[in-house]
């Protein structure tokens, strides 16, 4: 019975310790489960000079495997693949870096965020990690950076997988679209109770995230709010006002598209786009997933990109 109570005793205190703890720093608990995440993905934190930029990054897997390299989309950071990366990293070199203008990267306002300038950083960061040749993957807005890339730069690519990338315009006009046609940024953040709405936007099936999560989220937002604002609407500018649809023919790396049937960031319909588009590229679309399916579907969506990665 003593020993009942102690334990008993220890584990009241823990849980009395985590509350304070996520009632008082909840940025401390944040990067703990952060970190977990990290950990169970086999992934470290590394950086490299890149131009005037240091370029944060994670990266995992053994150091001669073939590198795969993964774009965040917009607002996201090199993290949105910690929950990929266990997937992944037994066969390839997973590399997730932060792009410019987000995450622990550059953040400056008064530089490009085009896709031509962003992909073209890309390439820069490929010289500085020493990778000749790459299989590349993007989620959103770093997908249209990696298709930016097969356009621009074909000769460093073994293959490319995209994740529901922005860049070209489908039959049926996304929720995104309607909103951006109208002056509207769907995914700006007003509050912390806010996130929950761009969450459920994003994602088919979204995750509760805490009120002091949500809180960190909000503050993060809000530190670069001009400066997301602005590539915002570079980013609508470049995906449709001058899509990539007629470019699609030139792109001759092999090409896996992935997709959540429940996008409301950009359409399901672009998929048939790309699929006719690119010569002999191939597609699955997900059922019950939406903008991001290495999220809300990780080990469906890693099956059939190691099945496509292995062809190539």
């Amino acid at each position: 019975m003593q020993a009942i109570q102690i334990f008993l005793t220890i584990l009241g205190v823990l849980v009395l310790s985590l509350i304070a703890i996520y009632a008082l720093f909840p940025r401390s608990l944040f990067a703990f489960f952060r970190n977990a995440l990290r950990r169970k993905g086999k992934l470290t934190e590394k950086s490299v000079k890149v131009g005037e930029m240091i370029w944060p990054y994670l990266e995992g897997g053994p150091a001669t495997g073939e590198p795969l390299v993964l774009l965040h989309g917009f607002g996201g950071d090199k993290d949105n693949w910690a929950m990929y990366a266990p997937e992944m990293v037994g066969k390839y070199r997973l590399i997730a870096p932060d792009l410019p203008g987000f995450g622990e990267n550059t953040r400056d306002i008064g530089r490009d965020y085009d896709m031509v300038t962003q992909a073209a950083r890309v390439r820069d960061f490929l010289d500085a990690m020493g990778i000749e040749k790459c299989h590349i993957g993007g989620n959103s807005m770093g997908g249209f950076v990696a298709l930016r890339f097969a356009l621009d730069y074909p000769e460093r690519l073994l293959s490319m997988t995209l994740f529901n990338n922005a860049g070209v315009v489908g039959a049926n006009e996304s929720e995104l679209q309607k909103e951006a046609l109208a002056g509207k940024n769907p995914l700006e953040i007003h509050s912390a109770d806010d996130v929950k709405r761009m969450l459920a936007f994003v994602a088919h099936k979204p995750m509760k995230v805490p009120g002091q999560f949500r809180k960190i989220f909000y503050e993060d937002f809000s530190a670069h709010r001009e400066l997301l604002d602005k590539i915002f609407w570079t980013l609508v500018d470049d995906g449709t006002v001058k899509p990539l649809n007629d470019q699609l023919g030139r792109v001759k790396t092999p090409t896996l598209i992935i997709w959540g049937r429940h996008d409301q960031l950009i359409d399901v319909s672009c998929v048939d786009v790309l699929e006719q588009g690119i010569p002999n590229a191939e597609s699955i679309i997900f059922e019950d997933v939406g903008h991001v399916p290495m999220i809300e579907n990780p080990k469906g969506t890693a099956k059939r990109q190691l099945e496509f990665l292995a062809k190539h």
